[in-house]
């Protein structure tokens, strides 16, 4: 970040010094130029507390480098796509860059570098880092040691679906729809559907205008008008650039992946599974009943994948609410498994020295 504002190479600096070399510079040949900021982004899911994830990096796409429409990217990355991410070492997997010659102009670009970084195969915490981005009180500058405690006090567990997001969303099932229909040989001749999207429905009207750009008509509330579509069936993320009536279009990336009813979609850090239906079809799955939750309560489950260090109870032992139960080990930190309600052990399924993954069951209740 140091040299994106200032065009120094800190550590070759560091590297000619640690030869013996004077430096060639001084501090009055030094000046700021912009503004630039840095994401680390780890290996940690902020679904679940921010908790260490391992596992092999199946997918890593990074954003391109260099000057960009109005902001500059860096990104010093430490792993590659295939590497292992293992719970002996530091879970950091790149500080991405962003610089621009405004404050705001730089947390843009970074919202748009982090839209178009994707990882697959362990827990990370771009959604987070985007949330950041959309955040007023981020942008505004009016910070503090506890801005995570305050702004997230039940925990991260994503932004609403709405706005640019929620058109996003929906054009970009839309669109999808529409080639995997082209590509089947079974092009639709349908032009009105219903959107599944956040428990919500939103009726559309799909066409095409004069420049073969794909026009979306929410119920006669507002246009949308989707241009530059870069997506096939098998890619993770859907690009385009994506225009609401007669303004600018806004250009964006979305990660995609393909449900039996619809499409898995998550734009920053809003995510929903959306729908493209006929309007009938649309009507029946507003008689589904919602799943229920599974009971888990007399479970207590792996938070992460780690390492046993101890199971602290046995069958038949009676436990009370706040007791430890368990230690997990991970990225070289110790997790303290505790009880929440007073009970009986029926099974203990983990011992020392175990490998366990996220969620799997250590110890159960009666």
């Amino acid at each position: 970040m140091t040299e994106l504002i200032t065009g120094v190479d800190l550590v070759e600096q560091m590297i000619r010094s640690a030869w013996g070399e004077e430096l060639n510079l001084t501090q009055k040949d030094l000046k700021i130029d912009g503004w630039a900021i840095e994401s680390r982004i780890y290996a940690e899911d902020p679904y679940r507390g921010f908790l260490p994830s391992i596992g092999r990096l199946v997918r890593y796409d990074q954003p391109a480098e260099g000057e960009q429409d109005g902001y500059v990217v860096r990104n010093d990355s430490g792993v590659r796509e295939g590497d292992e991410i293992s719970m002996f070492y530091d879970p950091m997997i790149a500080k991405l860059c962003a610089w621009a010659p405004t404050r705001e102009g730089a947390i843009d670009g970074m919202g748009r570098a982090l839209e178009d970084t994707h990882l697959e195969g362990v827990g990370h915490n771009v959604p987070f880092l985007a949330a950041v981005m959309e955040q007023e009180r981020f942008r505004s500058g009016v910070l503090s040691t506890s801005y995570i405690k305050d702004e997230f006090p039940d925990g991260f567990d994503g932004l609403p679906v709405a706005g640019f997001g929620r058109d996003v969303m929906i054009a970009a099932a839309a669109a999808m729809n529409e080639i995997l229909a082209e590509q089947s040989g079974d092009p639709s001749d349908r032009f009105e559907w219903a959107v599944l999207i956040g428990g919500e429905r939103q009726g559309i009207m799909v066409g095409y205008d004069d420049d073969e750009s794909l026009v979306i008509d929410l119920d006669g509330d507002h246009t949308l008008t989707l241009t530059d579509i870069d997506w096939r069936p098998g890619l993770a993320q859907f690009k385009a650039v994506l225009a609401d009536g007669a303004a600018e279009g806004r250009p964006f990336t979305a990660e995609v992946k393909r449900a039996p009813d619809g499409f898995d979609i998550r734009w920053r850090a809003s995510k929903a599974r959306v729908r493209v239906l006929a309007p009938h079809i649309a009507d029946l799955y507003a008689r589904l009943p919602e799943k229920e939750a599974a009971d888990t309560s007399k479970l207590i489950q792996s938070p992460m994948p780690g390492l046993v260090v101890s199971i602290n109870v046995k069958p038949g032992q009676a436990v009370q609410s706040g007791e430890a139960v368990a230690v997990i080990e991970a990225m070289k930190m110790q997790n303290i498994l505790r009880a929440e309600h007073d009970g009986t052990v029926k099974t203990v399924s983990a011992a020392a020295g175990d490998s366990v993954a996220a969620d799997d069951v250590l110890v159960e209740f009666e």
